[in-house]
């Protein structure tokens, strides 16, 4: 004889809807009915609609019979939820604030040692004329994209144009500009020849390249602060963590740090050139 069901005995079911969206264990109750063999029970929960959906049970099986039971929508709409970043998100957040942040650093670097290089120590060198700009077929141009620039020894520059009707142009602006050296063209090349540097010379250079170096790190802060504005406002969308958050800060001011002791290495340096007799 079949072992009578008790109505507050859970039966468990899965079920697989239409377009095999994940499987859903339920726990139904409901009112039931039997005989010797097996029982018929009506069921209702609190998301089902069940008015004519029973369950078999049968030596131990159970089985379904009737209309099939339907899932009611319980939420219509969904507002104000907020989603949770996942570990990769954050990760890959993170990554790109520091990586932005690192490269644009790296630039600044990079134009701070350019304008070093474009101010006149005791020595020639090429790269005094990276700031000088001709007047080209009615547009500026920079002098080393229309001419090769050369060292023939440690005193002097030679400027030799790829176009000879240049020569004039490029004459003008490098008188026009504040290198301090007259150039001598002969028709074919312009020829520099560097003057000693006064003691006077050396201060007003000696300012310029501390103003530079400042400037750079006040470029860097700006790019610190640029990346923590970013990072405030994943926090705030729930895309950061606060923990990150405080950890992506920390290695911001290492990385700011660094790249200031960069500056200060590469003035120095700039420094003793200028100071060297």
């Amino acid at each position: 004889m079949a072992t009578p069901f008790c109505p507050t005995t859970p039966v468990r079911s899965i079920l697989q809807p239409q377009q095999n969206p994940p499987k859903t264990l339920l726990f139904l109750r409901g009112s039931c009915s039997g005989g010797p063999d097996f029982v018929k029970c009506r069921l209702s929960a609190y998301s089902w609609s069940s008015a004519a959906s029973y369950v078999r049970l049968g030596n131990g099986a159970a089985g379904f019979c009737g209309k099939p039971i339907v899932l009611r929508k319980l939420l219509q709409r969904r507002r104000g939820v907020v989603r949770a970043a996942t570990l990769e998100e954050i990760e890959a957040q993170k990554s790109l604030i520091e990586k932005d942040s690192k490269g644009r650093m790296e630039k600044t670097i990079d134009t701070v040692r350019s304008n070093f290089n474009s101010i006149r120590t005791g020595r020639s060198n090429p790269a005094m004329l990276d700031k000088i700009e001709v007047e080209y077929y009615g547009s500026p141009v920079s002098l080393k994209s229309i001419a090769q620039i050369s060292t023939p020894d440690a005193s002097s520059l030679l400027v030799q144009p790829y176009d000879k009707s240049s020569l004039k142009a490029i004459e003008k602006a490098i008188v026009g500009s504040d290198l301090g050296m007259t150039p001598n063209n002969d028709g074919e090349v312009i020829r520099m020849t560097l003057p000693l540097l006064t003691s006077e010379r050396r201060k007003e250079f000696l300012k310029i390249v501390a103003k530079l170096a400042e400037e750079g790190k006040v470029a860097l802060r700006n790019i610190r602060r640029d990346a923590l504005k970013a990072c405030e406002k994943l926090e705030k969308e729930k895309k950061l963590s606060e923990d990150i958050a405080k950890d992506l800060s920390s290695d911001l001011q290492k990385l700011t740090d660094e790249y200031m002791k960069k500056i200060d290495a590469i003035y120095k340096q700039k420094e003793k050139e200028l100071l060297k007799v």
